[in-house]
């Protein structure tokens, strides 16, 4: 059953307009990842994913995050439109988050340009902004999408939403 989208005020984004299969698009907004009282990672040259039904997912260029605190573990998931996938723990101090990021090791045709990105899972992280506004996790443990007051849904991983 598909959902009653919420009508986008002007400069809202709703997720109902975006397309399906997923793509992918540049995007210079300020992003910034905060784990343990660390500035994790920040960029204004991060590219964001848009898919029916789900809040954006962003993704940083390696060059931009401190990589010295991300771990690989053996986990690898596949996604129709964008390829293979690895996980990375996230370790700071005294904190550690397991399978908090990934990126796309083997990714489709559409998606090469991601292959150097990695992307957070925003409910993991102590803080995630995009310009300088503090995002919402999408809900549900699978998703990694990253919500904003400029983006509606209502957004697929939310209870009653796994048939979208």
């Amino acid at each position: 059953m598909r959902p009653n989208p919420i009508p986008p005020q002007p400069g809202q984004e709703s997720v109902w307009d975006y397309p399906r299969p997923a793509i992918l698009e540049d995007t210079d907004k300020h992003l910034k990842i905060i784990y343990n009282d660390i500035v994790l990672a920040e960029t204004n040259k991060a590219k964001r994913v848009l898919e029916t039904s789900h809040p954006p997912g962003y993704y940083i260029p390696a060059e931009d995050i401190k990589l010295e605190y991300l771990i690989a573990t053996p986990r690898k998931t596949m996604c129709e439109w964008k390829g293979i996938s690895e996980y990375y723990d996230v370790s700071v101090g005294d904190k550690y988050v397991n399978n908090a990021a990934w990126r796309y090791i083997q990714p489709t045709p559409n998606f090469q340009s991601i292959q150097e990105y990695y992307s957070f899972y925003p409910g993991l992280m102590d803080a995630c902004y995009v310009n300088d506004e503090l995002v919402k996790a999408q809900s549900g443990g699978f998703y990694g999408g990253w919500i904003t007051s400029d983006i509606v849904g209502p957004f697929k991983g939310e209870p009653g939403t796994w048939g979208w």
